[in-house]
């Protein structure tokens, strides 16, 4: 029988060559496709790069903002041990610490914290910041020794005297034209960010007595102090029951302005100088961030919007910048005898 004939039989018809071609090419064209679409295009890396950099302007101030939140944490800090110092001081002797003598005289080790004492009120708390050892370098020697060993600690920072906003714990130069009365010219001075309420009265600051002499002679004539309004001034002897405004109602120590970048004359003389714009302020001008401006007068720091104040009782506040200058000026004095409206301190 012939298989052409045969039941079920169907005969295989090869592929026409154009078909198996048109398949052929149909797979290529299929894989060229495949591979266009897992490659990325310039437009695409644009878009990446673009939302990258928005969730970046978004995420960086958030993160500046959190810094800056811990840095005023840790100066919030710092003045209230300065505050707690200058309470168990008044505590230990009945008065704050005094104000010293001026900008030519730095702390004497064997000078008590009177106005006998030439240096300022951060010497005076040494030893109640845990750091005697420095209150107490140089006692006992002779006055050249002394001067050398009193000079050596002029240049150790503290911490606890340091806002990190505004810079990194460091020493500074020193005026070279001060010529020093019981120091020598230090090579770098410790500073302080922080200043104590001389009052709304400015006395001001000067170079002090020539010697030591002069300084003991019953006729020698210092600065008249009895206008004075604040907690530690030139030669001040100022007792808590002294504070007739409320100790909740008066500054004790804030933070100081400074010059942002360059030169500062309020910033010049080190922490451990006498009477001196580096570490006494007067609320008789009005709070301010750091500038350019060398106001040498003014409370004021480095951060965005507030100034930390500890005040007599012991409690801590920052204060905004924009506070009105009068309350300012009356949280200075501490007996004016003006009521302030808690309201108003902020």
């Amino acid at each position: 029988m012939n298989r052409s004939h045969a039941a079920g039989y169907r005969p295989q018809i090869a592929a026409p060559v154009v078909c198996r071609r048109a398949a052929a090419v149909g797979r290529v064209t299929r894989a060229a496709h495949r591979c266009g679409r897992s490659a990325i295009t310039l437009m695409e890396v644009l878009v990446v790069v673009s939302i990258i950099g928005m969730l970046m302007a978004l995420l960086l101030p958030a993160v500046q903002a959190s810094r800056e939140s811990a840095r005023r944490n840790t100066c919030e800090n710092h003045v209230k041990q300065l505050s707690l110092a200058a309470l168990n001081h008044e505590a230990a002797f009945g008065r704050f610490p005094s104000g010293g003598w001026g900008f030519g005289w730095v702390g004497d080790p064997d000078r008590g914290t009177g106005p006998s004492q030439p240096g300022g009120w951060a010497f005076d708390l040494l030893p109640y910041l845990e750091r005697t050892d420095l209150a107490r370098i140089g006692a006992g020697l002779s006055e050249p020794k002394k001067k050398a060993a009193v000079t050596a600690v002029l240049s150790v920072p503290l911490d606890v005297f340091n806002c990190p906003t505004r810079r990194a714990l460091q020493v500074s130069a020193f005026d070279p034209n001060v010529q020093p009365a019981n120091f020598n010219i230090p090579p770098g001075i410790a500073e302080s960010d922080y200043a104590i309420n001389a009052g709304d009265f400015i006395l001001k600051p000067t170079y002090g007595p020539k010697s030591y002499a002069d300084a003991d002679k019953p006729s020698y004539q210092w600065p008249d102090n009895s206008k004075c309004t604040g907690i530690c001034y030139l030669r001040s002897e100022v007792k808590i029951a002294q504070i007739a405004d409320g100790t909740g109602h008066t500054y004790l120590i804030g933070e100081k302005y400074a010059v942002a970048g360059g030169w500062d004359p309020g910033d010049d003389q080190g922490m451990y100088s006498g009477y001196d714009y580096d570490t006494y302020r007067w609320t008789k001008l009005p709070l301010s961030p750091d500038r350019r401006q060398p106001w040498i007068n003014r409370f004021g720091s480095a951060h965005p919007t507030t100034c930390q104040f500890a005040f007599c009782d012991g409690s801590v506040r920052p204060i905004s910048f924009d506070i009105d200058a009068s309350v300012h000026r009356l949280l200075g004095n501490r007996k004016d005898g003006t009521p302030i409206d808690d309201a108003t301190i902020e």
